[in-house]
C-alpha cells in the first residue's frame, strides 16, 4: 500500500472494526478518559449491580501501549485479516459468528474462578491465531529471525515465549481452548461424520446484510488442494455447513 490510509481501508470489516476499537480503548486509557477497572470483567458487579456492559467491554482492552500490545494488534492485522480474507473470504457472517462464539466460550471459561481474568481481549486474539494455525498449518513462520517452524506450532511457540518473558500464560491457554473448541465443532467433528451443530445463526446473517459488512454465511467453499510439502497437518480443504 502506498499509504497507511490505503492499508487501513483495505482491511476486511470485522478485523478492522475490532482492531480499531482496541486501539481507541488503549488510547482513551492513556488520555485518562477512563480507568480499566470500569470495563473489566467482574461477574459480581454484573449480577449485583447489573453492569452488563462488562461482558463486552473487557474484550476491547489489550493492555497499555507496549511491545505486547503491539504484538497483539499485529496478530489481528496479520492472522485475523488472513483468516477473514482467506478461508472466510466469502463468509463474513461466519467469521463474525466465530468471534462471537469465541467470546461466549471465553466468558464461560472465565466464570470458573481459577480461570478468571479481568480482560479477555488477549484470549480472543489468541483464538484467532489458533484458528489461523489450523487453517494454514504448513505455512512457514520465522520468529524473530531465530526460529523457523510450521504455522501449526505457532500458538505453542508464542505460549512458550510468554513463559520465557514472564508473562501470564492463562490468556493464551484460554484462547487455545476456545479456538480448538470452535475448530472441533465446525471442522473436525463434521469431517468425522458428525453434524455441524455450530451453524451461523440467521440473526448474524441479517446483521451482516443489514449493515453491508460483507458476505452472508453458510456459503459452500470448493475444496482446495494442499500443495505444501509435508502432509502431517493438512488443515481443512473445505468446510461443511450442512
Amino acid at each position: 500500500m502506498s499509504s497507511p490510509a490505503e492499508f487501513y481501508n483495505s482491511l476486511p470489516p470485522i478485523c478492522k472494526a475490532y482492531g480499531t476499537i482496541c486501539l481507541l480503548a488503549t488510547t482513551a486509557f492513556h488520555l485518562g478518559l477512563y480507568h480499566p477497572a470500569h470495563i473489566a470483567l467482574s461477574y459480581q458487579l454484573i449480577f449485583s449491580r447489573f453492569q452488563v456492559w462488562r461482558l463486552v467491554t473487557n474484550f476491547f482492552f489489550l493492555g497499555k501501549f507496549s511491545i505486547n500490545f503491539g504484538i497483539r494488534l499485529l496478530m489481528i492485522a496479520r492472522y485475523g485479516v488472513q483468516l477473514e480474507q482467506g478461508p472466510f473470504g466469502s463468509r463474513t457472517a461466519d467469521f463474525l459468528w466465530m468471534m462471537i462464539f469465541g467470546a461466549l466460550s471465553l466468558l464461560a471459561l472465565a466464570a470458573i474462578p481459577m480461570l478468571w481474568t479481568p480482560f479477555l481481549g488477549v484470549s480472543l486474539v489468541f483464538m484467532l491465531l489458533y484458528v489461523w494455525s489450523r487453517e494454514f498449518p504448513n505455512a512457514q513462520i520465522n520468529i524473530y529471525g531465530l526460529i523457523a517452524l510450521k504455522a501449526f506450532y505457532l500458538p505453542w511457540a508464542m505460549l512458550a515465549l510468554d513463559v520465557i518473558f514472564g508473562s501470564s500464560i492463562l490468556p493464551d491457554l484460554l484462547g487455545i481452548i476456545a479456538g480448538h473448541l470452535y475448530y472441533f465443532l465446525t471442522v473436525l467433528h463434521p469431517l468425522a461424520g458428525g453434524k455441524n451443530i455450530l451453524r451461523t445463526p440467521a440473526w448474524v446473517n441479517k446483521f451482516v446484510a443489514r449493515w453491508g459488512l460483507g458476505y452472508r454465511g453458510n456459503v459452500r467453499v470448493q475444496p482446495q488442494p494442499d500443495r505444501a510439502s509435508g502432509a502431517a497437518f493438512r488443515g481443512r480443504s473445505y468446510r461443511l455447513n450442512d
